[in-house]
């Protein structure tokens, strides 16, 4: 099945299919693909799935993923010149990474030392930053226990510590190369003080290693234009 026609391809027809074509939102899940298929200079056609209108629970996107979530994509050149579609952020990074030699270490010891990151971030940060702008910015507001919210700070705050003692010292998170690791981390840490606004709740400003990190990662041309794809309506 090529991505011209697949079940998708109905609700969000391929103008190029011969792209690699991306689903999505600029959520901080999101935007790691973008950045990254800026970063790599991939050609790719990207579709905006909009969670006002349930998109992600129509039968068109879930023939792609069945999780409903963003993002997701279909190469049309995958492994063997055959389409291959996939969803999970991190999954898509380590496959972009693959596909063009950049941004993930090929030197074996390396190369898993950054994917211990990539499943900190997935397994830890966003994750616990999310609760944390839940019981902040959204609902959580309307708790008078405030014992969850409590929790998940800490815990985002012990994050934060941790990147902050590996950043000591280096330009990012593998040292002197950015790669996967850092495009996974800091779309979270950027939504956790600005989107969510709980800076102030989490001490940021104690995190110097990271607010450096993160400011050095925000001025990247590639960062810039990769947070704002797709275009908010």
């Amino acid at each position: 099945m090529t991505a011209f026609n697949h079940p998708i391809a109905r609700k969000w027809p391929a103008a190029h299919p011969e792209r690699l074509q991306l689903y999505s939102l600029p959520t901080p899940n999101g935007v790691k693909v973008s950045i990254m298929l800026e970063e790599i200079g991939l050609p790719y056609e990207v579709h905006r799935v909009d969670f006002a209108t349930d998109d992600q629970l129509s039968p068109e996107f879930l023939s792609l993923n069945p999780n409903n979530k963003i993002p997701a994509i279909i190469d049309p050149d995958g492994p063997g010149g055959e389409p291959l579609p996939l969803f999970e952020s991190g999954a898509i990074l380590i496959y972009l990474a693959d596909k063009t030699g950049q941004l993930l270490s090929s030197e074996p010891a390396r190369r898993y030392e950054t994917l211990q990151w990539l499943m900190w971030q997935m397994g830890g940060v966003g994750p616990m930053f999310g609760q944390v702008g839940f019981f902040n910015k959204f609902a959580g507001k309307d708790y008078e226990d405030k014992r969850p919210r409590d929790r998940y700070v800490a815990e985002a705050r012990r994050l934060l510590g941790v990147l902050d003692k590996r950043l000591e010292g280096r330009a990012w998170i593998m040292g002197d190369d950015y790669g996967i690791a850092d495009i996974a981390v800091f779309p979270w840490v950027r939504n956790l003080v600005g989107f969510y606004d709980a800076g102030e709740l989490v001490g940021f400003e104690t995190f110097r290693n990271v607010e450096r990190a993160l400011n050095a990662f925000l001025a990247r041309p590639a960062v810039t234009r990769g947070l704002e794809i797709p275009p908010r309506n």
